[in-house]
């Protein structure tokens, strides 16, 4: 996500006025812009689409029937949850200037958005927008972790990790990486997320499978997902939803946000193809559940580098994202031997690395990519965002470990007894049938 420097001074060095937080906002009247206020508002809408029901339909067909109704509870009652922490003290503390602190995390000023009116602006639009937008990202990011321990954990806990992880973990990663955090400063080429949102999510899924455990009967054809069409359906609401999550971060309608929604557009497209090409030469025939994995794994890895490149190396980006994150799920999977249910580090992560390491290569004028700031070259803006990669790694790692510990001290542990497993979490947890049982 781009943003303005205290002095108006756009961080990418792009030649592109891009709305600042309302943390950094110039002293005088906002004047807002209707023509940006609407094609916010309606971005906003469609990453609500992606997260309810696209998210939830996308792992609920990827879950055995007796299971689907938990991972959709799941996925609902967390964005629900993140959407209520983030309006009482996640975004004052997410966009506040920390003072001191500022480096990490932001202040209390706009704790249960005091101060936020519906005269108050960001840029040229609206901040209630601003911060409904935002909020959006805060409620489907921990969401996405759902589909790594799919299936065993208690709904308790998940909660409970929830509203732990993003209060120790996105939050302040945000700040760091959006709010004007040392993150913020280092000028990190990752325009919509990948670090904060996928990177960040597939290093806490790999923690949670390892606390979690396997699943009975990991690694047989027994866990196979029960309804493509679900997911598919599902997969093609998160296509869509995608296209707002990423424009609307320009926070203005323009050529600019145009190319980032093409560039998000080409990338999915060329992930899908990817995949399904090196599925169908290896396993003789291509897939649907491929084709829709690679179109998400092209989305992942277009989202820190569509601000910053053309079409063309949203192609290359995304077709190479394709055949990579095939590779994670079928030989990096076994090899970890972690039951990381609907692969969410093997797309979400491992696409997010790729993204993150390769935008400033496609980023260069020579290969269409929009250039770099003034003073940067490929080689040292690399060493930003391997360098980003690598804190964002081990931050992470750390700060997710602490929510699920937190988690199981507080609910017993993590896991659910072995009877409600194997019943289902449909019936056992929730008392709910949605489909006859299969399996």
């Amino acid at each position: 996500m781009i943003r303005l420097t205290r002095t108006g001074r756009a961080i990418c060095g792009l030649p592109l006025v891009v709305a600042c937080s309302s943390g950094y906002a110039d002293e005088a009247t906002p004047v807002i812009n209707t023509g940006d206020t609407a094609f916010v508002a309606l971005c906003s809408l469609v990453v609500l689409l992606m997260t309810l029901p696209g998210l939830a339909l996308f792992y609920g067909g990827m879950a055995r029937t007796k299971n689907v109704l938990s991972v959709m509870m799941q996925v609902f009652c967390t964005a629900a949850l993140m959407s209520v922490i983030f309006a009482v003290y996640g975004y004052s503390l997410v966009f506040g200037d920390g003072g001191s602190l500022n480096a990490i995390i932001g202040n209390f000023d706009k704790l249960f958005l005091q101060g936020v009116t519906i005269h108050t602006a960001v840029g040229t639009i609206p901040e209630y927008l601003y911060f409904l937008f935002m909020l959006l990202f805060a409620a489907i990011t921990p969401a996405i972790i759902v589909g790594a321990f799919a299936e065993r954990m208690k709904f308790a806990a998940v909660m409970v990790f929830m509203a732990v992880w993003i209060t120790i973990n996105y939050i302040p990663m945000a700040h760091m990486a959006w709010g004007g955090g040392w993150v913020f400063s280092l000028g990190v080429q990752d325009f919509a997320g990948g670090n904060v949102v996928h990177l960040n999510v597939g290093i806490a899924s790999l923690v949670g499978a390892w606390l979690i455990g396997r699943r009975r009967g990991f690694g047989t054809s027994a866990l196979a997902p029960h309804n493509m069409t679900m997911t598919m359906t599902g997969g093609s609401l998160l296509w869509v939803g995608w296209l707002g999550f990423c424009g609307g971060c320009v926070l203005a309608v323009n050529g600019f946000a145009m190319l980032v929604m093409v560039n998000t557009m080409l990338a999915s497209c060329a992930g899908a193809l990817g995949w399904m090409l090196v599925e169908w030469k290896h396993r003789g025939r291509p897939s649907l559940f491929g084709a829709v994995s690679g179109s998400i794994a092209g989305l992942v890895a277009i989202t820190p580098a569509c601000g910053f490149v053309g079409p063309m190396g949203a192609i290359v980006l995304g077709f190479i994202a394709g055949p990579l994150c095939v590779w994670s799920v079928e030989k990096l999977k076994p090899m970890l031997g972690l039951d990381d249910a609907f692969d969410v580090f093997g797309v979400h992560g491992v696409a997010g690395i790729l993204g993150g390491l390769l935008t400033p290569v496609f980023a260069m004028t020579a290969l269409g990519g929009q250039g770099f700031a003034e003073g940067r070259d490929l080689i040292s803006q690399l060493m930003v965002n391997g360098g980003a990669l690598l804190f964002s790694i081990v931050f992470s790692a750390v700060s997710s470990l602490v929510a699920f510990k937190i988690a199981a001290m507080l609910c017993g542990g993590l896991r659910v007894d072995e009877d409600a497993e194997v019943d289902g979490l449909d019936l056992a947890a929730h008392g709910e049938v949605g489909y006859k049982y299969s399996n």
